[in-house]
């Protein structure tokens, strides 16, 4: 598709193989963790590895009666010839390494099936009690004391397992829009308007094949964000958790193809060996490893730094560098304007913005404490970031004392809602909003840090010494959201809830509300995006709105230690904070309808429904390791994790 831009004609492919100049494919690996080091929040130990979960009466699976695959409506794709899919490279966690093994190998439901398949025992022989037993795996180091497992007093009758039928490999499991989904994009993918240059907030959500057009008008694709449209790139640095280098590179523009580009990234000794033999066949990549002295943390900030003839950018944003996040899931991402260099001989404190956006880059970037990061550093320093009206949260990894404490993580949060918010009427009835798709460990009950610490901190609001206590909502996919959804079961691999971390929480889950995204048209559309904010108590209004890389855990958003005198972070994260103040706004409108985005507008588009909807009794939150068989997705599968 050509299209005209300030930077001249461009043409932007839309499809992954039909450059000029292919790319090598990367190098395959056939060990069970190829990228990366395990999950954010999900630190499993060998023990817990070795031994598949038990069954007991905490948790249920959902029973359904044995209906077809549900239907979704999505717009078919243009028939195509038939397109030999090379086999996908294992990336990531342990979920995703099961989302890919379902689909490579889908396990597909019968109807006789009457019972689940069990990946454990019985812990009692009662049709009363259903659920799955969440077994004693201590992954949490801030855990000292280990619960005393009950042991079986009689053992359960055998039962046979239900037959379950291997459905014929193919290089690609079914898509509900048809097998060239995996290698083109539809037609009209592309064919969309872009975002208005002079939108208000510049938050985007990412484009998602399936939905009508309209869901994706004003949307964005990774080849947009890298596309010509928005510059002539010159060099670029990729900030992430989880990279596939052939099928990133590919997604910039042939003409920007060969342009130095670095990785930061957190992999350590064997990940660190595999990634760096993924880029074997590049000489334009270069890395930068992010340091990780504390332990279980993670590299999991995600952004772009794009350096352009015409000026520099950055994108803040929730996707990892991997196919599978850009096209069936929602995500979300900030991106700055186009940032100009700065006259000759400028002072250094020149190009600021009023909300301090370039001090605060800069120290983030200044904590990698990377020498392949200063060029990028005094690039920063040259260029006019003063356009800029949003505030950057970061989190990295240290312990933090005295004025310390508030530059990372939660309290960082909490310095810059007093600072630039202001007290609301009635604020206690004004409920608090956490959007996530990973949990850590909370600890025994709500008090340890999620109604401690973490609620004071998002119920800041100026310098009010009031200590509400609103509502919490919580949105996290049960598993019919997930079963539902486009990818069926597989989306659950970027989901990575383990169910030794939720028999140690099950105080949480009251909290749990559903996944539910009409306003956007992306119910079925996973989500991996981090959202936390403050709503009025109809939900039409915001008094602050938050995206970010950090899930609800205590290593992504830090935890205070030695009688609250110091903080301890575990990861590097990122996200931009929006306040009403920097917009000369008291609050946010909330945008009733956000798609087609064709025109700026002052009400905020929240990515989900709002007011949120409550899990019912039979609703569960989506664990990604136990078996799910008792109805089938929307690809007439079950979840059979190995």
């Amino acid at each position: 598709m050509s299209q005209a831009s300030q930077h001249g004609k461009w043409t932007l492919s839309s499809s992954d193989d039909d450059n000029d100049d292919p790319l090598p494919s990367a190098l395959n690996n056939n060990s069970p963790l190829l990228f990366g080091s395990p999950p954010p929040d999900q630190h499993t130990s060998s023990d817990s590895n070795l031994n598949p979960p038990k069954i007991a009466s905490n948790f249920h699976q959902p029973k359904h009666d044995p209906d077809p695959p549900p239907s979704i409506e999505v717009k078919p794709e243009p028939k195509s010839d038939t397109v030999t899919a090379a086999p996908p490279l294992s990336i990531g966690s342990e979920a995703r390494q099961a989302s890919q093994a379902s689909q490579l190998k889908p396990v597909k439901y019968e109807s006789n099936q009457s019972r689940p398949f069990l990946a454990g025992k019985r812990k009692k022989d009662d049709d009363s009690i259903s659920g799955w037993a969440l077994s004693d795996s201590d992954d949490d180091d801030d855990d000292k004391a280990k619960g005393q497992s009950s042991g079986q007093k009689d053992p359960p009758p055998k039962r046979s397992s239900p037959k379950l039928k291997k459905a014929k490999v193919e290089e690609r499991p079914p898509s509900p829009h048809g097998r060239t989904y995996y290698i083109d994009e539809p037609d009209d993918f592309f064919e969309t308007s872009v975002p208005p240059v002079n939108d208000t907030y510049r938050f985007y959500l990412n484009k998602v094949t399936g939905l009508e057009k309209r869901y994706n008008t004003g949307a964005l694709h990774i080849k947009e964000i890298l596309s010509p449209l928005f510059g002539t790139l010159k060099e670029s640095v990729q900030f992430n958790y989880c990279f596939d280098i052939a099928w990133m590179l590919q997604q910039y523009p042939p003409e920007f193809r060969d342009k130095p580009v670095l990785i930061v990234h957190g992999d350590k000794r064997e990940a660190k060996a595999r990634l760096l033999q993924q880029a074997q066949p590049y000489s334009q990549v270069r890395f930068c490893q992010a340091k990780l002295d504390i332990a279980f943390g993670t590299h999991h900030t995600k952004m772009m730094l794009l350096w352009y003839e015409e000026g520099f950018r950055v994108v803040i944003l929730t996707s990892n560098m991997i196919r599978a996040d850009w096209y069936q899931k929602t995500q979300g991402l900030w991106m700055s304007p186009l940032y100009l260099r700065l006259p000759k001989g400028s002072p250094e404190t020149a190009g600021e913005s009023p909300t301090l956006f370039k001090r605060d880059l800069l120290e983030y970037l200044g904590a990698y404490r990377a020498p392949e990061i200063t060029d990028w550093i005094q690039r920063i320093r040259e260029h006019d970031l003063s356009e800029t009206r949003v505030y950057l949260i970061g989190s990295t990894p240290g312990r933090y004392l005295g004025s310390d404490m508030e530059r990372w993580g939660h309290l960082r949060l909490r310095k810059l809602l007093h600072d630039h918010t202001r007290p609301i009427p009635n604020e206690e009835k004004w409920p608090v909003i956490g959007q996530f798709s990973s949990i850590g460990s909370m600890g025994v009950d709500k008090t340890k840090w999620l109604a401690g610490e973490f609620q004071r901190t998002l119920t800041t609001l100026g310098k009010s010494s009031l200590r509400p206590d609103p509502p919490m909502h919580l949105i996290y996919p049960s598993v019919d959201d997930v079963r539902t959804s486009l990818e069926g079961y597989p989306a659950g691999g970027s989901l990575p809830y383990s169910i030794q971390t939720a028999q140690k929480q099950l105080w949480l889950h009251s909290y749990f509300h559903r996944w539910q995204a009409e306003t956007t048209g992306r119910s079925h559309a996973m989500p991996h995006i981090k959202t936390y904010m403050r709503a009025s108590p109809d939900f039409t209004q915001l008094a602050w709105f938050l995206v970010t890389s950090a899930n609800l855990s205590k290593a992504a958003w830090g935890a205070l230690e030695k009688n609250n005198t110091q903080v301890m972070v575990r990861s590097y994260e990122l996200g931009v904070l929006y306040v009403p103040s920097a917009f000369s706004m008291s609050t946010f409108p909330v945008q009733m309808d956000v798609f087609p985005a064709t025109t700026s507008s002052t009400s905020f588009p929240v990515p989900f429904d709002l007011p949120p909807k409550r899990y019912s009794s039979k609703d569960q939150p989506w664990m990604w390791n136990i078996p799910y068989t008792q109805a089938p997705d929307t690809h007439g599968n079950i979840w059979v994790p190995s």
